[in-house]
């Protein structure tokens, strides 16, 4: 199991009472950041999947990696107004706010296998919102995977469960 002392944990951020995990920590230590890659491809090797789509902007770190690693297309879900062509929008709650996120209309084919990745799972907000972005390319499989889950927030329960066939997570604290 990967270590949690590889994170830094930050208080009151982005605003008070939340508690920040910060992965910056795990990609300085070299030796951390390779063990937690290594994981992560072997879990999206067994996926299957024909594309790889990261979550702006923490998911940016691991995503296009994984793809490059696997010969997959990377897909960007961004947040609203950062893609120069046409998109498809969800928006949804973070526990400090709302947000929305947009993906290109042409960026994936039906019918495909998905890999979602994202940091941490905290609410589940942004995950399910990509889930729903993703409905609009009828994908055959959606597969989720994060480096962290914070279990006290229960999101794994908020994700689409008619449309998501796995959920991977790193560790749970």
């Amino acid at each position: 199991m990967f270590d949690i002392s590889k994170f830094r944990v930050v208080n009151d951020f982005p605003k008070p009472g939340i508690k920040f995990y910060d992965i910056t920590t795990v990609m300085n230590d070299a030796t951390a950041f390779q063990e937690a890659f290594n994981i992560l491809l072997e879990h999206a090797k067994a996926m299957k999947p024909d594309v790889i789509v990261g979550l702006e902007s923490r998911g940016f770190f691991f995503a296009p990696a994984l793809a490059l690693a696997l010969g997959l297309p990377f897909v960007p879900v961004r947040k609203a107004g950062k893609l120069p062509y046409k998109t498809y929008r969800a928006t949804y709650h973070l526990e400090y706010g709302d947000e929305s996120i947009e993906m290109h209309v042409d960026a994936m084919k039906p019918g495909q296998r998905v890999l979602v990745f994202d940091d941490i799972l905290a609410t589940g907000g942004t995950a399910s919102a990509t889930v729903e972005l993703l409905k609009n390319f009828s994908p055959s499989f959606i597969a989720v995977q994060f480096l962290m889950e914070i279990g006290a927030l229960d999101g794994r329960k908020k994700l689409p469960k008619e449309v998501v066939d796995d959920v991977q997570c790193l560790l749970t604290v």
